[in-house]
């Protein structure tokens, strides 16, 4: 075969493959949209993904499990889901595709394999949708706003009905509320629609009503004059912080419980696939979604803790600069905090070491910690050295933390990376609240002395976490294939 020959083949198979992944973009939609059926690979959103990011994710599937995993395989097995009777749900298409290439052998076609595998997501229970109320419109907020709306679907689960701020409210203010929401200079644009209705005090995301909420006093406001009830308040404002403060949102009519969207004091401390079933929604009313940082190293402290066991250790937290500090030197409550943060590192304290110990007990008096805030506005890294119970060597840990990320309850946690060149910014835009760096990964010579590098999306991988666990409060969490 001659090497135009060669090159008209490789044109006419990468035609086809697009093809086909058009068409899997067309079946993940319907599946949303009509039925409230969520497609992921290996936990990674399809959901308004262009044709190269979906190729991009099977490449990341093929390397991840070391199997061939193709947009064919993956069509072939979405149009069979979307021949079935299925509730809603969230479905793992690589998951499956990876079982399907092990097990073939055992079903005549994809159809016979799927109606097996998912033979149990007919006991899945009605929800209701949960009214959600955003109480401040920070960097979080906005960012829980744009994961809400994008993933509205049909309104089977949450459903952002406001969002709460201080001070007066007009067209300026709204427009600017908007501005701030549609573009973002880390995250990029949001992938949606945004106007304002001056009017009625809100904005219109992709075509549905938030209404603005000037309010001083969580106490003040009847959410029910708005069509409100029964509402899960997210407070992203970092006032009130005890269960004496978060409690007052209690006091509003319409307001049913409290997600706090930092550690909190007399309340669970909650990192989502580690300790959120020890909390039963139904008896307690008022939440926090810890930290950023907390979130980021709990999984896999709980999968190193599981297997190896952990003597003590030592966090570094190397962090994104936040709005708490200086743009340019001047006055802080707080050491070094002052000095602008876009010029220098600044080593400061954390308190993630000890907060593990709120979702992971036997980690109380294990860890000591402490953090660097440097010039980078998003995207963190967290190091971890420690000494395990144990002998181990850097291929059975990383065989471990895999496994993790690939089966049980962590898998929407842990992001398990093979890739050579990660950086900060390639993990931006991350789901995940754990990225484990398996090239990095330091195991000494006695078995027993562990680096393990954890990136983190200190904003995007944080707010899914909060979403996850804003689900799993108000009882909206759908059957998942994992």
């Amino acid at each position: 075969m001659s090497i135009a020959d060669v090159y008209e083949k490789e044109l006419s198979y990468q035609t086809d493959r697009r093809k086909a992944t058009v068409e899997f973009i067309k079946i993940a939609s319907d599946l949303w949209y009509d039925k409230s059926i969520e497609l992921v690979l290996f936990r990674n959103q399809l959901i308004d993904r262009s044709v190269s990011d979906i190729l991009d994710l099977h490449k990341y599937a093929k390397d991840f499990v070391q199997k061939p995993i193709s947009i064919f395989d993956s069509v072939e097995i979405a149009q069979a889901i979307k021949s079935l009777d299925l509730p809603p749900s969230k479905l793992d298409i690589g998951k499956l595709t990876y079982e399907y290439h092990l097990e073939d052998n055992k079903y005549p076609d994809a159809l016979a394999f799927v109606k097996d595998k998912l033979k149990n997501a007919k006991d899945g229970n009605n929800i209701s949708p949960k009214d959600v109320v955003l109480y401040g419109f920070g960097r979080i907020g906005r960012l829980l706003a744009r994961e809400l709306m994008s993933k509205a679907g049909k309104g089977s689960q949450m459903r952002l009905r406001a969002i709460v701020t201080r001070g007066k409210i007009d067209k300026t203010v709204l427009e600017k509320r908007a501005s701030l929401l549609k573009m973002d200079s880390v995250h990029g644009d949001f992938a949606g629609t945004v106007s304002i209705d001056e009017e009625n005090n809100a904005l219109i995301i992709n075509g549905t009503t938030v209404y603005i909420i000037s309010a001083n006093a969580p106490e003040d406001i009847d959410y029910t004059q708005y069509g409100i009830k029964d509402a899960l308040i997210i407070d992203n404002t970092g006032a009130f912080r005890d269960d004496v403060a978060l409690a007052r949102h209690l006091k509003g009519k319409g307001a049913s419980k409290v997600l706090l969207t930092a550690p909190g004091k007399g309340i669970p401390n909650i990192v989502h696939g580690a300790n959120h079933l020890d909390y039963d929604p139904d008896k307690v009313d008022i939440f926090s979604a810890a930290s950023c940082t907390t979130n980021a190293i709990t999984p896999v402290l709980k999968a190193v803790e599981d297997t190896l066991g952990v003597a003590h250790g030592h966090l570094e937290t190397i962090h994104a600069y936040t709005n708490d500090q200086n743009l340019v030197d001047n006055m802080h409550s707080k050491y070094r905090r002052g000095r602008a943060a876009a010029l220098n590192m600044v080593i400061t304290e954390t308190g993630a070491g000890k907060a593990v110990s709120k979702a992971l007990p036997s980690f109380e008096g294990k860890l000591t910690s402490s953090a660097i805030r440097v010039p980078v506005p998003n995207g963190s890294l967290a190091i971890l050295n420690l000494e395990i119970e144990k002998d181990t060597t850097k291929e059975e840990l990383n065989a471990i933390i895999k496994k993790y990320a690939m089966e049980g309850e962590l898998v929407e946690q842990i992001q398990y990376s093979i890739n050579n060149e990660l950086v900060s910014s390639d993990i931006v835009g991350t789901s995940a609240p754990s990225i484990y760096d398996s090239n990095a990964t330091i195991v000494a010579k006695n078995g027993k002395s562990i680096v393990l590098y954890v990136w983190y999306d200190n904003e995007y991988g944080y707010s899914h976490q909060v979403i996850r666990l804003a689900k799993y409060i108000s009882k909206v969490r759908r059957f998942t294939y994992y």
